[in-house]
């Protein structure tokens, strides 16, 4: 005999469109960085994100430019396609019961449609699996639509920065200073590290538009696998946030785990000719130094989370359970759960 809840209908939809979005998330990972550019990576973008009412704005090289984004713009000028920005708005405070009291999220995800390190150039070995090096936006993509899919009572408005990371007579050299969106200047001195170049510009315009919430995600570095493998997402940021986000993250099955950000690692991005160096010159955490370097441009009334998926956006491995080889779709499970409880419990 099969007793089935009243709302067990309702669950199975909910259910269907998040596995929805996450094969989205996957999917666009999983597309070659010879078909999925920044400039396709946009349309495709608009497209998903126009099927659900979402308000769309997409930034081109030249607006980029003269507007002053000069992280995405210095990651980009190596390659001969041209960066993007994108902004994807859900405007679901209107559905709620008190407009004025709904909350406003903003989602950032890192867009590097293919990273070679630039001048700082990766090892060839292994080097084709940073077509994943966008995972972090394509899952705030298919997050913000499902979003608008599930009618969520919130805002939600993400901001993707997109670029391709390769070296050229044209790239940014170690020892460039970049002027970031929002005016912060930036020594690099390593172009590996090109995915917080454009993560603070967005970070900045993100919080431009006064949120509440602020959710990055990015695989971002190295130094995440090293601490916590290929199944652990490192999470970060203001500490009641971010314990609020790993604990929903373990939650929906994505494992994302609490790590500090200690002031004292700011002290190794100093620079002699910018207001911040984008990498420390020390072996020993990585993964925190990069989360402390965002923190820079995160607003400090917004509440925010960075969520590193280095390793657990792409599983190079074989399968297990559920997650098969290739794109996995975190975090986007862990983001829209957040979402739901911050539409819930503010």
């Amino acid at each position: 005999m099969l007793c089935c809840a009243k709302d067990a209908k309702k669950r199975a939809l909910h259910g269907a469109a998040v596995a929805t979005a996450v094969a989205t998330a996957r999917d666009l990972v999983n597309t070659p960085p010879s078909h999925l550019f920044p400039a396709e990576f946009a349309k495709r973008a608009k497209t998903l994100s126009e099927s659900v009412g979402l308000d769309v704005e997409v930034i081109d090289e030249k607006a980029l430019k003269k507007a002053g984004y000069g992280g995405v713009i210095g990651v980009g000028q190596g390659s001969s396609r041209p960066p993007r920005l994108v902004r994807l708005i859900h405007r679901g405070s209107r559905l709620a019961k008190n407009p004025q009291k709904a909350k406003k999220v903003a989602l950032v995800g890192k867009g590097i449609t293919f990273d070679t390190g630039g001048i700082s150039i990766k090892p060839a070995a292994s080097m084709h699996h940073m077509t994943s090096d966008m995972g972090g936006a394509a899952a705030v993509i298919a997050t913000v639509t499902l979003a608008a899919r599930l009618r969520l009572p919130i805002d939600v408005i993400a901001t993707v920065p997109m670029a391709e990371n390769m070296p050229s007579a044209t790239a940014q050299r170690p020892g460039d200073v970049l002027t970031q969106y929002g005016g912060t200047t930036v020594e690099v001195l390593n172009t590996d590290a090109e995915g917080r170049l454009i993560l603070a510009d967005a970070i900045v315009r993100a919080c431009e538009d006064k949120p509440d919430y602020l959710i990055e995600t990015s695989t971002l570095t190295g130094a995440q696998t090293v601490a916590l493998g290929t199944r652990i997402p490192g999470v970060m940021g203001s500490d009641e946030f971010r314990d609020r986000v790993a604990a929903i993250s373990q939650r929906v099955g994505e494992n994302g785990w609490p790590m500090p950000l200690p002031d004292d690692l700011k002290d190794d991005l100093k620079s002699t000719v910018a207001d911040l160096a984008n990498v420390s010159g020390q072996r020993f955490a990585g993964m925190l130094v990069a989360g402390v370097f965002l923190r820079e441009f995160v607003a400090e009334s917004v509440d925010w989370a960075h969520i590193d998926v280095a390793g657990p956006a792409y599983n190079t491995g074989s399968a297990w359970g559920y997650t098969p080889k290739g794109a996995t779709g975190v975090p986007t499970r862990t983001m829209f759960a957040v979402l739901e409880d911050i539409a819930k419990n503010g």
